[in-house]
């Protein structure tokens, strides 16, 4: 379908659906295309899904070793939480005692044995490299609040430490990569987020269900019609800058919901299973339909954010943790399959985050915060069947122990988001402006990527 094409489409399912006054909305949600295209952006289609894992997953129990002191050592340090039979897993790159997988993630082992999963081991949020040495003599340069939920997720979100403005390094790649990101280029299924909050750009909320109905205006209420009401005096008298603000931001509103809805309509019925009992199956659903009618969209780059909370395990941990991790496993499984059915493997990457890793040692029942952990990258393109970074000792009291089991990091989480955004497409002097702190590590230790 020709772009063009694209643009008549959309221009007539709003013409159908809208008022005039929403048409013109219409026309300036088409106006980022029309900027672009005098200059370069990227060609084809590519689109980065982050997969949330709110509270900290105590994703060092994801991965551990298989035999040998390391065992014992991981056995010793994690004492009733000790994950019994893993799955084995064969790396391309060999690595001393064996590594297994959680059991629980069973439904991913297919895909890292397939080259689709890639395993980022040790990875938390860091300024500059840090050593134990400077950790115990109070020279490190540590990020702020390191054990705070509110704080590690909007480091992870922000792609660094909070020097920075108040925006998320998903929006600021789009906003990089074009002078004004069309707004399906930034879609949430799991509510607003600081990941994909621009200068100028936020995120389009849907639910699993799809776009949301605008029910505000509708109804006999005496509030709907005062909404009512106000509507037309503002559609029809815009005098001052607050109404006229207000009046755009719902016609808005309306024009992009209705543009979504229509463009859902066509899209294919999907074969791939996915689990209705799943949310985060559900919300991976809804992305994979979104991915399918991107042409309809016309956008080039897409980023997609969806979660699920409950990994702040500080007890229940044997029976919380184990549930989620098959929850995840399951949704991302199916997801990539869809992907496969869509034939768009290669164009579309996945990938966790969470707030931080957890102690390797055990408060009875549960875990506490921690700092270093383990994330997950799947896609077409990746260059799976591996672990990048390091499997971390996990013995209590080792040279990455600052205390308690909580593993200092050999990646930034900075190094992770540059090979994903070099992947989307970002060259040097883009990766520079997005993440600062990436030129404090070495930028291509993470080759994630086939090409």
């Amino acid at each position: 379908m020709r772009h063009l094409e694209r643009r008549d489409w959309l221009k007539l399912a709003l013409k159908g659906s809208l008022g005039l006054a929403t048409l013109s909305t219409m026309q300036l949600g088409l106006l980022p295309r029309a900027l672009a295209a005098g200059r370069a952006v990227p060609q084809g289609y590519k689109a980065l899904v982050c997969v949330f894992l709110y509270g900290g997953n105590d994703s060092l129990n994801m991965l551990l070793p298989l035999s040998g002191q390391s065992l014992l050592d991981y056995q010793a340090a994690r004492q009733s939480l000790a994950v019994a039979d893993p799955i084995a897993l064969t790396p391309r790159t060999a690595i001393a005692d064996g590594l297994g997988l959680h059991p629980a993630l069973a439904a991913l082992d297919p895909l890292f044995h397939s080259g689709a999963l890639a395993l980022v081991g040790g990875v938390g949020s860091l300024i500059r490299p840090t050593t134990l040495s400077e950790v115990q003599a109070g020279k490190a340069l540590l990020p702020k609040n390191l054990f705070s939920h509110n704080d590690q997720q909007a480091t992870w979100m922000r792609g660094q430490d909070p020097h920075s403005p108040d925006s998320g390094w998903g929006a600021r790649l789009l906003e990089l990569m074009y002078d004004v990101p069309d707004f399906s280029s930034c879609i949430s299924l799991a509510g607003t987020n600081l990941w994909q909050r621009g200068a100028a750009l936020s995120p389009f909320g849907m639910s699993a269900a799809g776009v949301p109905e605008l029910t505000a205006l509708k109804g006999s209420s005496k509030r709907a019609s005062m909404l009512r009401d106000i509507q037309s005096r503002l559609f029809s008298s815009q005098q001052h800058p607050l109404a006229d603000q207000f009046a755009l931001s719902h016609s808005q509103a309306q024009s992009r919901s209705a543009i979504v809805a229509t463009a859902l309509t066509q899209a294919p019925a999907l074969q791939t299973e996915f689990n209705n009992a799943n949310p985060l199956a559900l919300q991976l659903q809804m992305v994979a339909k979104m991915i399918s009618v991107q042409s309809l969209l016309g956008v080039g780059r897409q980023v997609f954010f969806v979660g699920i909370g409950g990994f702040d395990t500080h007890d229940a941990q044997n029976a919380v943790q184990p549930a989620l991790l098959g929850t995840v496993a399951e949704a991302l499984s199916s997801f990539y399959q869809a992907t496969v059915e869509l034939g768009l493997s290669e164009q579309v990457t996945s990938f966790t985050m969470s707030d931080f890793g957890r102690t390797l040692s055990s408060n009875g029942d549960g875990t506490d915060h921690g700092w270093a952990g383990n994330q997950l990258v799947l896609g077409g393109a990746v260059n799976g069947g591996d672990l990048y970074g390091q499997l971390l000792p996990q013995r209590l009291g080792s040279p990455v122990d600052m205390g308690a089991g909580r593993l200092i990091p050999a990646l930034s989480n900075s190094q992770l988001f540059g090979s994903l955004a070099g992947w989307f497409g970002a060259d040097r002097s883009t990766l520079q402006l997005l993440l600062p702190e990436l030129s404090h590590f070495d930028a291509g230790a993470l080759s994630l990527f086939k090409i």
